[in-house]
């Protein structure tokens, strides 16, 4: 076709404006010649728009039985895969070559809404050069992942192509992780007549007690979380041999109730704990604490429940300007099963008095430091 011919000789002269031209005219002449959308496929490639020649090409695929346009189509994306490999090589090379690009760090994912899973997922696979599917499998509705580790100037590279594809994900040094002041809070001591200024009894981080004012205005998020307490029983399986039929196993118990409130400005994260704080001390948090009659032995657990319930609303009446954070478990399930290691690294903070150590109280206080961190980029 003389027309087609034309456009071939544009683009192998690099006059790409020529070539626009004669292929929107071709367009419209010829909207569904399989030759044309090749060329519109080409010239995209040519002037770097490779995403959308990527797109031009794994839509014309199944459409046409030509060989030509299917060996043609095929080298186009086998070609935008070498040039994004190696645009991606390079990147990361410079990246890394900084030395404070080399230290550790995290990539997380954020969910995404259920109908735009497909394309994220595809962008995805483009960006990480994975299958279709396990790049599904990968991106999430409800709740963060942790999507990669590694050197920090790696995941700033995969993170800044996932935000150009429009996946939400954001990325943290583990170093900044260990730079957060993290207070346990042990009572409040008082809030003064305007309701504004709070004054509190804590523990630093070498277990120095001291106390801490701020203002309500100051808190720029809370954290909420639920830390699964173990015990130990006996499981029985007369299926299994007679000597190993009786096996030791851990199920839940309870949960330990807990949250944070961030400081951003100091740096700063005021740890809170029903297992620890001391209602006995500071503001009286009975409030609506049901009395126990004289037929009914006091319930002491329901009773810190109760006035846990409390401290909670009143920091909820106080905090309308606070981000709330309150998926934690959705992110602590997958963490928790892929990365006992990096997690058994955290000094945590939260003792709880528990007979084994747990990756669930290091997951909290990954993720409530991840919000941190996440929370002070975006002001």
């Amino acid at each position: 076709m003389k027309e087609i011919k034309e456009v071939v000789a544009a683009i192998d002269k690099q006059d790409y404006k020529q070539a626009s031209k004669l292929l929107k005219e071709l367009q419209q002449s010829m909207p569904e010649s399989p030759w044309v959308k090749l060329y519109v496929a080409i010239f995209y490639e040519k002037v770097d728009k490779l995403e959308t020649a990527e797109k031009l090409y794994r839509k014309l695929l199944p459409t046409v039985n030509n060989p030509q346009i299917i060996a043609q189509a095929r080298q186009g994306l086998q070609r935008i895969e070498n040039i994004e490999k190696q645009r991606q090589a390079e990147a990361i090379a410079l990246a890394k070559s900084l030395p404070e690009n080399t230290e550790p760090g995290l990539l997380i994912l954020e969910p995404i809404a259920k109908e735009e899973k497909v394309t994220v997922a595809q962008t995805l696979a483009r960006i990480m050069k994975i299958d279709p599917y396990s790049a599904r499998m990968q991106v999430q509705n409800r709740g963060w992942r942790i999507y990669k580790t590694g050197a920090i100037g790696e995941l700033q590279v995969y993170g800044q192509e996932m935000l150009a594809g429009n996946i939400p994900v954001f990325w943290a040094r583990l170093s900044a992780i260990k730079t957060i002041n993290i207070f346990r809070v042990e009572y409040l001591q008082n809030i003064d007549e305007n309701h504004q200024q709070v004054n509190l009894v804590c523990l630093n981080a070498d277990d120095q007690r001291g106390s801490l004012t701020f203002n309500w205005s100051e808190v720029t998020a809370k954290v909420d979380g639920a830390l699964p307490t173990f015990m130990e029983t006996m499981d029985y399986d007369p299926r299994r041999n007679r000597n190993d039929r009786f096996r030791k196993r851990e199920i839940v118990q309870d949960y330990a109730q807990i949250f944070d409130l961030h400081l951003s400005t100091r740096n700063s994260i005021l740890r809170f704990c029903d297992r620890q704080y001391q209602f006995s001390q500071g503001i009286d948090f009975t409030e609506n604490v049901a009395t126990n009659t004289a037929e009914n032995s006091p319930n002491v657990t329901n009773t810190i429940r109760v006035k846990w319930n409390n401290l909670n609303e009143t920091l909820k009446s106080q905090l309308s300007q606070a981000v709330n954070f309150a998926e934690f478990n959705t992110f602590a399930e997958p963490t928790t099963q892929d990365y006992p290691q990096l997690l058994s690294r955290l000094k945590c903070q939260i003792n709880l008095e528990r007979k084994i150590d747990s990756v669930w109280d290091p997951a909290f206080h990954l993720y409530s430091c991840l919000a941190f961190l996440k929370n002070q980029k975006q002001n």
